[in-house]
């Protein structure tokens, strides 16, 4: 039987965004981020005009992704947390996190790459019995 750390890094290697939240000046924050699973941990992309990788670095974060379907006959979600640092992605890895936004918010996209260790995991899924 897989841990939940096993069954989360396998379920986030299937989509490719996520939440990453943390807080600042004591406040939640909630920030999108792309992602990719290397070796069990996440390496995060995201925009560093907004500020939020500075709240993450050094700390411990929780990153979370789902997949709430209509369509199929359930649906996922799961979260992950750990401590958090900045990072040089290798080739490899840029390659696989692929091109990035022009924009966000109409400023030019300023890519950010955070890493996180993961502490522990969850993952809920949701069967719906109506559903085939």
């Amino acid at each position: 039987m897989p841990t939940d750390e096993q069954r989360a890094a396998d379920l986030l290697g299937r989509v490719e965004h996520g939440r990453v939240a943390t807080s600042m000046r004591a406040l939640p924050c909630l920030a999108s981020a792309r992602h990719i699973v290397v070796d069990g941990r996440l390496l995060l992309r995201l925009h560093g005009g907004h500020g939020y990788h500075r709240a993450c670095v050094g700390g411990v974060v929780a990153y979370g992704a789902d997949v709430p379907s209509a369509r199929s006959r359930g649906s996922w979600s799961v979260q992950v947390v750990g401590e958090c640092a900045a990072v040089e992605p290798t080739a490899a890895e840029l390659d696989r996190f692929g091109p990035a936004p022009h924009s966000v918010d109409g400023v030019p996209f300023d890519p950010v790459y955070l890493k996180i260790e993961p502490q522990f995991a969850t993952v809920h899924s949701v069967i719906d019995p109506d559903r085939p």
